[in-house]
């Protein structure tokens, strides 16, 4: 029926949802059309066994040990917590802004999880790798029993941004497309122009803990509060080392009005 007839309103809900669906149904159809062309003309090859097809195998994802618990946010000898546990903080690091860290893998447990973040975040960059990523993020989610719609309600991703001038000679942002992969694995919106970097910073992989949370200070700002106020933030980031850049940005959006902030990384360094 005509939605126009006199007395009958449009369901402005109902076309939200449906122009959502057409979004998504667009989106995956592109990346299957980009990536078939792309397979034809510049095979993949697993990072881990050089098996042709695929940037990672099913038979070498199976060697990467996913967590399979959750820890608090110290960087020395992080408090292990219970699969029900809803504190996520432990004596040592209560008061950081930070309210929870989930991570996928250990940094430093394997070489081909290494090799995977390190690919996809330096040159030659492999951009596609975001979706591997993401699909090993939420399995852990779904391990450690954090996969759920509790813990999704009135949840927005938000990337962990990157300065403007890395990003244009990258090409990308790292962290902005393994955001858009999880957020469609697991049905959760993502901000991408809210939280920004501000001024540059030095290089944080050559700093001590305290040194890179002085580097750190006031270099991020929220763009746009509403999108951020009331809201359960996840910042979406490849690896949890000190937590100083988590730490950060959480300090800045909980400043904008958000209820609380959380992590979600690939991997920690320990």
């Amino acid at each position: 029926m005509n939605a126009k007839i006199k007395g009958i309103k449009p369901c402005v809900a109902c076309d939200v949802r449906a122009q959502t669906h057409h979004n998504v149904f667009v989106h995956s159809l592109s990346w299957a059309i980009k990536n078939f062309l792309l397979e034809i003309f510049f095979p993949s090859f697993c990072l881990g066994c050089k098996t042709e097809g695929t940037l990672l195998c099913q038979d070498c994802q199976a060697t990467l040990e996913i967590l399979q618990y959750n820890y608090c946010l110290c960087n020395k000898n992080p408090l292990r917590l219970a699969p029900n546990e809803k504190n996520s903080k432990c004596q040592r690091c209560q008061d950081k802004k930070l309210a929870g860290i989930y991570t996928a893998l250990s940094y430093k447990e394997k070489f081909l999880t290494k090799k995977l973040i390190h690919q996809f975040k330096y040159s030659p960059y492999i951009k596609t790798l975001a979706k591997p990523l993401a699909k090993i993020i939420t399995e852990h989610l779904l391990i450690t029993q954090k996969n759920t719609e509790q813990i999704w309600a009135n949840s927005i991703l938000v990337p962990v941004p990157m300065e403007v001038s890395g990003q244009k000679s990258r090409g990308y942002s790292q962290t902005q497309i393994l955001t858009k992969e999880l957020g469609h694995l697991i049905n959760v919106p993502a901000v991408f122009d809210s939280l920004i970097k501000i001024r540059k910073t030095l290089p944080q992989m050559k700093l001590s803990a305290k040194d890179r949370a002085q580097n750190l200070k006031d270099a991020f700002a929220v763009k746009n509060s509403r999108q951020i106020s009331g809201k359960k933030i996840f910042l979406v980031d490849d690896v949890y080392t000190t937590g100083s850049t988590m730490e950060e940005c959480a300090k800045t959006l909980k400043s904008a009005g958000a209820k609380q902030v959380f992590g979600i990384t690939i991997a920690r360094e320990e």
